[in-house]
Formats: C-alpha cells, sequence, structure tokens
C-alpha cells in the first residue's frame, strides 16, 4: 500500500534510530487510525478526514524530532538570551580594538597607506571569528543539555528606570565644534603659523608629508566623533555599546598621535630647525613627552567621565 499515512510513516521514521522505529511505527499508526475514525464516525470522507489528520500533525522530520527528544533550533530558550548578551558585550569592544591595534601596526610597519584597510579587515574577521565560535559553544551546550548553573534571575536585578534624556542638546553642540576646531586647526596649521619660512610662507606645525597618510585618517576620525555625538544625543543616553564605539574612537585617534610623538615624526623637521629653541638636546623629546602625557590623559579623562555616565545611565 502507498496511503498518505503510509507515506507519512515513511517520511517520519526516517529520522527515527533504528532500534525505536517499530515502536513508534506502531503507536504512531494507531494514533493516526484512532484520529480518522473519530472524524469519519462525524460523517466526514474519510479520505479528507486522514488528510486533515496528517495534516494537523506537522510536518514528519517535526513529529519525529519529539518522538526522539531532538532539538530543532541552534540555541534555544534556555540559552538564548545568555548566548546573545555574551555575544553583544562581546562585539561592542573587541573586534574594534583588534581593527585599531592592526591598523596603528601596520602604519607602524611602513605600509601607513595599507593601515586603514588592515584595520577594517581585522575587525572584521574578528567579528565573524568571534560570532562563529560563540555560537558554535552554545550549540553544542544545547545539544548535550549541559547546566550552567548560573545565578536565577531576581527582582533586585531589574535596572532602574531610564530618564527621558540623559544629554543636552548644549553638550552636543559644544562636543561637535570643538571636533570641528580641532579638525579645522589641523587644516589651519598648514597654511599659517607664527614662524615664517625662508620663501616669505608660514612653516606648518605638523610634517607636510603627514597629509599623504596619517592626518587624513586623523580628520577621518573626527568626523566620525561628530557624528557619534549626534547619534548619541539621538538615542538619549549613555549605553555600553555607545562606550564602546567612544573608546574605539578615542583609540584610533590616540594611539597614532602617540606613535608620531614618540618617534618625533609629527611636528614638522623644518620647524624644528627654524625654532632654535627645539633644535637644542632634548628639548624636542621634551615637547613630545608633554604632549604624549596630556594627550592620553585627556582621553582617559574623557573615558572615565564617559564610563561613570554609563553606569548611572544603566543602572
Amino acid at each position: 500500500m502507498n496511503t498518505l499515512t503510509d507515506r507519512y510513516l515513511a517520511a517520519t521514521l526516517r529520522s527515527v534510530p533504528s532500534q525505536r522505529r517499530e515502536e513508534i511505527a506502531t503507536e504512531l499508526r494507531a494514533a493516526i487510525a484512532d484520529m480518522i475514525e473519530d472524524r469519519a464516525g462525524a460523517g466526514q470522507d474519510p479520505s479528507a478526514a486522514e488528510r486533515e489528520v496528517l495534516t494537523e500533525l506537522g510536518p514528519p522530520d517535526r513529529l519525529a524530532a519529539r518522538y526522539t527528544d531532538r532539538t530543532l533550533h541552534l540555541i534555544g530558550p534556555t540559552y538564548y538570551l545568555i548566548w546573545w548578551n555574551l555575544l553583544r558585550r562581546l562585539l561592542t569592544y573587541i573586534p574594534a580594538l583588534v581593527g585599531v591595534v592592526v591598523g596603528v601596526v601596520e602604519a607602524a610597519t611602513g605600509s601607513a597607506g595599507g593601515a586603514v584597510g588592515a584595520g577594517i579587515s581585522a575587525a572584521i574577521q574578528t567579528t565573524a571569528q568571534i560570532a562563529f565560535w560563540t555560537t558554535l559553544v552554545f550549540a553544542v551546550l544545547e545539544r548535550t543539555r549541559t547546566p550552567l548553573e548560573l545565578p536565577a534571575w531576581t527582582p533586585d536585578q531589574l535596572p532602574a528606570v531610564p530618564k527621558e534624556r540623559d544629554l543636552r542638546l548644549t553638550d552636543t553642540c559644544a562636543s561637535v565644534a570643538m571636533l570641528a576646531l580641532f579638525g579645522g586647526f589641523l587644516v589651519a596649521q598648514h597654511f599659517r603659523s607664527w614662524v615664517p619660512g625662508r620663501d616669505g610662507r608660514d612653516v606648518p606645525l605638523l610634517d607636510p608629508a603627514l597629509w599623504r597618510t596619517w592626518l587624513p585618517a586623523l580628520l577621518a576620525v573626527l568626523l566620525l566623533g561628530a557624528l557619534f555625538e549626534i547619534v548619541k544625543y539621538r538615542v538619549g543616553r549613555w549605553t555600553w555599546p555607545l562606550f564602546g564605539v567612544r573608546l574605539a574612537l578615542d583609540l584610533a585617534f590616540v594611539l597614532p598621535v602617540v606613535w608620531l610623538l614618540h618617534s618625533e615624526r609629527l611636528i614638522n623637521p623644518e620647524l624644528v630647525r627654524r625654532v632654535d629653541w627645539l633644535g637644542e638636546d632634548g628639548n624636542l623629546t621634551t615637547v613630545s613627552t608633554v604632549a604624549i602625557v596630556g594627550t592620553v590623559g585627556i582621553a582617559l579623562w574623557g573615558l572615565i567621565e564617559a564610563g561613570i555616565k554609563t553606569h548611572r545611565a544603566t543602572h
């Protein structure tokens, strides 16, 4: 025979361990027959009743999974929220950090032109690796039903009701204005300074050769910083993902500046020759050290302040 019931049983038993097929076949055939008989007894056509019963039972693979207690999802409700929260936290910081570090190392080894591409590529690869391995671990936990023995949820873990808006428009405008002024300074110093050159033009403060590599990259980071301030204002309050973006932007700016200062590549060599004091022994190193301390200090102060605000906004 090749009835719908026979075909349904064959499709179901394909996904069942061989040692249980006879038992499940007998049980399922009897259940289907009883359901058809009940509908036929109520006056329904047996063929229509058979089709209706099989439709109600659903796809054979799903029914087989129920019989064998097998999951049909990659990560179920037991582990899903833990997986999602962990993955979100990992992706907030690690890819950005890896991308910045790879970009700086690439530039430091003499490939400044490809530093941005290398950093972006490293960040994308890191994102894929984190997503894959984290998901794989939780999929294995789901299949093996391994208990994580995490603390049970309690109402004490509920965060405070967030305020309507923690960020003021005036603060956002001030931050964007400061970034714009600093970006304008980077451009203006190339044309105007207090040190006249031999040709009558002002000597740029920063090495003009950096316009081929680092200065456009730093201007791009400042532009991203301004966009970040606007997005942050639209969100209305600090969040940990926003803090992660702020951290990545600060690193993308501070690390190249510190490296250029440390290697004495940021300040224009012509400026050092024209300003006698800078050319004296140790003075350029002193200026670079003070600038490094100031740059790192300002960045740390901003990150600490942002971290405190984020903690307050999320607790």
